[in-house]
C-alpha cells in the first residue's frame, strides 16, 4: 500500500505513521520477495503469472487444482530462489512423489537432487515428507511444501515438526488442490506454515465459534514446548465484521484457482473429458446381529462391523469390475484386510501398504506407473496425494467419511492430460448407505466452497488493485 500522509486538521502536522497502522491492523501482507531472475518458456501464461507473484511475494501459497501444473510452478520458484541466494531449496513432497517430481525436472530442463539418504547438493533438493529428519533448515534458503493441505493429516508432532523446519526461512511455497476442503478454518495450517497467522491466531480473530464452549485445544509436546491442536468437531463462523477483512487477508499470501480462466487467462486444453461416477450396492451373505434385513448403520461403531462383516463381499464386487478389462485400474481400499483380499482376488494387481518400506513402495507405484502392473491396490492415505496417474481411467473405491480423501484418490485420474473419460465406481451395501450420503453432501459442499474460495479472492483482489493511494492524500481532521 502506498503510504498515506494524514493531516490533523488543527496544527497541520502530518502522520506517516498512519497508514502503516492500518496496514497493521488488516494483516495484509506486503511484498517480501524479489523479481523473477528466470521464467522458462515452457510456463503457460497463467504459470509464469503465478510463479511471478510468488517469487514476489517471498513467502506464499497456490491453491490451483489437480493437473494445473504445480509441479514446474514449484520448480520454476525454487531455481530462482537458488540464483537469487546462491544457497539451496529444499522441496517437501508425499511419499514416491519425489521419485515423480524428478522425472518432471528432467521433462522441463530443470536440475534437481533427489536428497533421499540426507545429503545436500547446490540447487534444488527434492525429498519426502518422512525423511525430513535427515536435514537441518539452516542449510537451506526457501522450501517448499507439495500437496501441503496433507499437513491437516499428520499428527500433530509431525505437522508440528515441518512448521519449525520452515519457521525461519525467508522464501516459503505451499501447493495444494484441496486447501480447506471442509471448512475455511483449515486454512489456518498454511498461514501458520507460511509464518503468517497462527492456526488459532486466524480463528479467535476472524471466526467464531458455534459450540458456545469456547475454545478447548488439545495440548502435547514437541520439542520440549506445548503446542496446541483445535477439535475437529468444532463448528466455526464469520464474526460479523471479519468476512471481508478475512478475505482480504487471504488474498495477500495465496492465490487460488480451479482452470486458468479463474485468474483471467484462457483455458485452452486445461477442459477435462466427463467423470462418469457409479454406485454398485452389494447384497450382503451376512445380516447384523438381532436384524432379519439389513437397514443403514448409525453411528461409526455399527458403520465399523458393516465394513468388516461384508469384506468378502464388497471385495468380489470390486474386483468383477476390473478384472478382465484388460485397462489400467486403481482399486482404493480402507482395511488392512480388504487390500489382502483383493490382492489374491486380481491376478495382475500389485499391492501398496502399510507394512511396505519407503523405498518398497516407491517401488510399486513407479511399477504401476510403467505399467508393469496393471492393477494398483493401495489405500487413499497412502497414495492419493500427489502421483499422476494419468495413464488409468478407472477407479474404484469404497465409501468412506472422508471427502478430500476421495476426492484426491479420483483426481489421480481425473486431472488435466487425461484424454479419456474416467469412471468412478463406488461398491457401497446397503449398511453403509449413510457413510455414503455423507460423502456426497461434503462433494457438494466442497464444490461450493471452493467455488466460493475464488470468487471471493479474485474479488478482494480486484478491491486492492482499485483502491489506491497518493502521497498527497488528506484525510477529513476527524479521521
Amino acid at each position: 500500500m502506498t503510504e498515506m500522509i494524514i493531516s490533523s486538521g488543527r496544527a497541520g502536522i502530518k502522520s506517516p505513521s498512519y497508514a502503516a497502522f492500518l496496514e497493521r491492523k488488516a494483516q495484509v501482507t506486503t511484498f517480501d520477495g524479489f523479481k523473477p531472475l528466470w521464467l522458462p518458456p515452457v510456463l503457460m501464461d497463467f504459470q509464469a503469472d503465478l510463479v511471478e507473484w510468488a517469487i514476489k511475494i517471498g513467502r506464499g501459497a497456490i491453491f490451483a487444482d489437480c493437473g494445473l501444473g504445480k509441479t514446474v510452478m514449484e520448480l520454476v520458484w525454487s531455481e530462482n530462489v537458488v540464483r537469487h541466494t546462491g544457497r539451496p531449496v529444499l522441496n517437501l513432497a508425499p511419499m514416491a512423489v519425489a521419485q515423480q517430481t524428478a522425472r518432471e525436472a528432467a521433462k522441463f530442463g530443470i536440475d534437481i537432487h533427489l536428497a533421499l539418504d540426507g545429503t545436500v547438493k547446490p540447487g534444488i533438493n527434492v525429498v519426502n515428507y518422512e525423511r525430513l529428519h535427515y536435514f537441518d533448515p539452516n542449510d537451506f534458503a526457501g522450501a517448499v511444501c507439495d500437496e501441503s493441505s496433507i499437513l491437516k493429516s499428520f499428527d500433530g508432532t509431525r505437522k508440528q515438526e515441518i512448521t519449525d523446519f520452515m519457521r525461519k526461512m525467508r522464501y516459503r511455497l505451499l501447493g495444494t488442490a484441496t486447501a480447506a476442503p471442509n471448512e475455511y478454518p483449515e486454512l489456518g495450517t498454511s498461514s501458520e506454515a507460511l509464518g503468517y497467522l497462527g492456526y488459532m491466531d486466524m480463528l479467535t480473530r476472524f471466526f467464531k465459534n458455534m459450540q458456545g464452549n469456547s475454545i478447548k485445544p488439545n495440548v502435547f509436546r514437541h520439542g520440549g514446548k506445548n503446542f496446541h491442536q483445535l477439535d475437529d468437531n468444532a463448528k466455526w463462523r464469520f464474526k460479523g465484521h471479519a468476512e471481508v477483512p478475512f478475505w482480504r487477508w487471504l488474498c495477500s499470501w495465496s492465490r487460488a484457482c480451479r482452470k486458468p480462466s479463474d485468474l483471467g487467462f484462457d483455458d485452452g486444453p486445461f477442459i477435462l473429458p466427463p467423470l462418469v461416477e457409479n454406485q454398485h450396492l452389494v447384497d450382503t451373505r451376512t445380516m447384523p446381529k438381532d436384524m432379519l434385513f439389513a437397514l443403514p448403520a448409525v453411528g461409526l461403531a455399527e458403520q465399523r462391523e458393516e465394513r468388516r462383516r461384508t469384506i468378502e463381499e464388497r471385495c468380489e464386487r470390486a474386483a468383477e469390475l476390473v478384472n478382465h478389462t484388460g485397462q489400467p485400474a486403481i482399486v482404493w481400499c480402507f482395511l488392512n484386510e480388504e487390500g489382502d483380499r483383493l490382492e489374491k482376488l486380481i491376478p495382475d494387481s500389485i499391492q501398496i501398504s502399510g507394512k511396505d518400506g519407503e523405498d518398497e513402495k516407491e517401488e510399486k507405484f513407479l511399477a504401476f506407473i510403467d505399467g508393469k502392473a496393471r492393477v494398483m491396490v493401495t489405500k487413499g492415505r497412502i497414495g492419493a496425494w500427489g502421483l499422476n496417474f494419468q495413464h488409468c481411467s478407472h477407479v474404484v473405491s469404497f465409501p468412506t467419511h472422508s471427502f478430500e480423501e476421495y476426492y484426491q484418490e479420483v483426481r489421480r485420474c481425473w486431472r488435466f492430460g487425461q484424454s479419456r473419460q474416467v469412471v468412478s465406481d463406488i461398491v457401497v451395501t446397503e449398511g453403509e448407505r449413510s457413510v455414503l450420503a455423507n460423502l456426497q453432501r461434503k462433494s457438494e459442499a466442497a464444490d461450493k466452497m471452493f467455488t466460493a474460495l475464488v470468487a471471493h479472492m479474485n474479488e478482494a483482489q480486484a478491491i486492492d488493485r482499485s483502491v489506491t493511494f497518493s502521497a498527497s492524500t488528506q484525510l477529513p481532521s476527524w479521521l
